[in-house]
C-alpha cells in the first residue's frame, strides 16, 4: 500500500483511512485500486469482522482527480476502475464510514456504498458531476434513490447542490452525527458491537437488508449507468471543462 491508503487493524476492525498529501483525498485509478485491495483483503481476513473507511477533518473524498482523468479516460480505464469499486461495494462484512468535511463525486457513491454511515457535523454530501458534462459513473444514479427516494436525488444530481450533514441525516443517507473529536472513537465503538455479535446473523442481516431495499433490476440499472458514464467521459465538452478545472487546481 502507498501513504495514500492506511491499513490498521485494531481488534477485530480494519481501518482503511485515505491520506492524501493535499488532504482532499481526490480517487484515482491507483488509490481505487488499493482502496479495493485493501477492502478484499480486510474481508477475507478471519480477525477482523468490521471494516472502517475513513478520509482526514477535511475531506472523507474530494471525487476524481482531475489530472488522472485527463490523462486516461479511456473505456479500458473506466472499466477497471468500476471493477475495483465493485470489490469494495461486495465486501461481506459490515462497512462504516466515518465521514467529515467533503464527500463528493465518487466520494459520495463510496460513502452510499458502505452499510452504516457516521459523519461529523461538517460532513458535506454532493455529486457535481453535470457540471463537467458528465453524469455519475459509480452509483449514484441507482443507489442514491433507495436511500432518499426519487425527488431528492433528482435535485441533488441534476443542480449539483450539495446536502450538509443535518439534512443527509433526515434523508437516510448519514446514521448518526458524532462530534467530530469522537467521530473515529465512536465509529470504532459501533464496529466492536458488531463485532461481538455472531457472525452469521450479522452477515445474513446484512445480506437481508440488501436485499429489502434493492430489486432484481439494480444490476442492470449500475451497468447502464456505466455506459452511459463512459459515453458522456468521451465528450468534448467533458474534456473542455476538465482542462479548466486542473488549470485551477494547478
Amino acid at each position: 500500500m502507498s501513504q495514500e491508503v492506511n491499513i490498521e487493524i485494531k481488534k477485530q476492525t480494519g481501518i482503511i483511512t485515505l491520506n492524501t498529501a493535499d488532504g482532499l483525498n481526490a480517487i484515482n485509478r491507483k488509490i481505487l485500486s488499493e482502496l479495493a485491495e485493501a477492502a478484499v483483503s480486510l474481508d477475507m481476513n478471519n480477525a477482523v469482522k468490521v471494516i472502517i473507511i475513513r478520509g482526514n477533518d477535511k475531506a472523507f473524498s474530494s471525487g476524481l482527480d482531475v489530472n488522472d482523468f485527463l490523462a486516461d479516460t479511456g473505456s479500458d480505464a473506466i472499466d477497471e476502475m468500476y471493477e475495483n469499486f465493485e470489490k469494495i461495494a461486495d465486501v461481506k462484512k459490515t462497512v462504516i464510514a466515518a465521514v467529515s468535511g467533503y464527500a463528493l463525486g465518487i466520494g459520495c457513491e463510496l460513502v452510499l456504498a458502505c452499510d452504516i454511515v457516521l459523519a461529523s457535523e461538517s460532513a458535506c454530501f454532493g455529486h457535481p458531476d453535470l457540471s463537467l458534462g458528465i453524469v455519475p459513473g459509480f452509483g449514484a444514479t441507482q443507489r442514491m434513490p433507495y436511500a432518499v427516494g426519487k425527488a431528492k436525488t433528482m435535485e441533488m444530481i441534476l443542480t449539483g447542490r450539495a446536502m450538509n450533514a443535518h439534512e443527509a441525516e433526515r434523508c437516510g443517507i448519514v446514521s448518526r452525527i458524532i462530534p467530530l473529536r469522537y467521530l473515529l472513537d465512536e465509529a470504532c465503538n459501533t464496529a466492536e458491537r458488531i463485532a461481538a455479535m455472531p457472525d452469521l446473523a450479522v452477515n445474513t442481516s446484512k445480506e437481508l437488508i440488501k436485499t429489502a431495499v434493492s430489486n432484481t433490476n439494480l444490476e442492470e440499472g449500475l451497468e447502464i449507468e456505466k455506459q452511459v458514464y463512459k459515453s458522456s467521459i468521451s465528450s468534448d465538452e467533458f474534456r473542455q471543462n476538465l482542462t479548466e478545472m486542473a488549470k485551477k487546481q494547478d
